[in-house]
């Protein structure tokens, strides 16, 4: 009967140590400092297309310290970064909690403030994908500063 019970303990002990090492892990978490910078919205092969449509990420905080600024123009409507007023349309906060990207879109008129939150797939030095509530998913590739 205790031989039963050591081999039991035993088998016990694998499958508790076997289920950690199959799909129990801890969901992926991305570092903000990768977000910061200028990105342009590309393809999946982002040779394929030039960016018209760019988000700039920053390090600046709101007053709550929660979120942090960025700006998001696009270029094919004749619209540029330096033609975005101060905190006005073109203008979100931002945070990343270990996947979720959540984005609060500012309007020149203070008017509708939806939370958007995406779903980070990938986040390096150099790329972001990510999914939206639609399923749609978006690539960017970063950019070198722009003069």
């Amino acid at each position: 009967m205790k031989t039963k019970g050591i081999i039991f303990g035993a088998l016990l002990l694998i499958a508790v140590a076997m289920t950690s090492c199959f799909g129990l892990q801890d969901e992926p978490t991305f570092v903000e400092a990768d977000l910061l910078g200028l990105w342009g919205e590309g393809s999946a092969n982002y040779r394929d297309t030039i960016p018209v449509h760019f988000v700039r990420f920053t390090a600046e905080q709101d007053a709550t310290g929660e979120y942090k600024y960025g700006r998001e123009w696009n270029e094919d409507d004749d619209v540029y970064e330096e033609d975005l007023l101060p905190y006005g349309n073109g203008w979100f906060k931002y945070k990343l909690v270990k996947r979720d990207l959540t984005e609060i879109h500012l309007m020149d008129n203070d008017g509708a403030k939806e939370p958007k939150v995406y779903v980070v797939q990938k986040l390096t030095e150099y790329e972001l994908t990510y999914k939206d509530n639609s399923g749609k998913t978006h690539y960017y590739y970063k950019c070198g500063e722009r003069e």
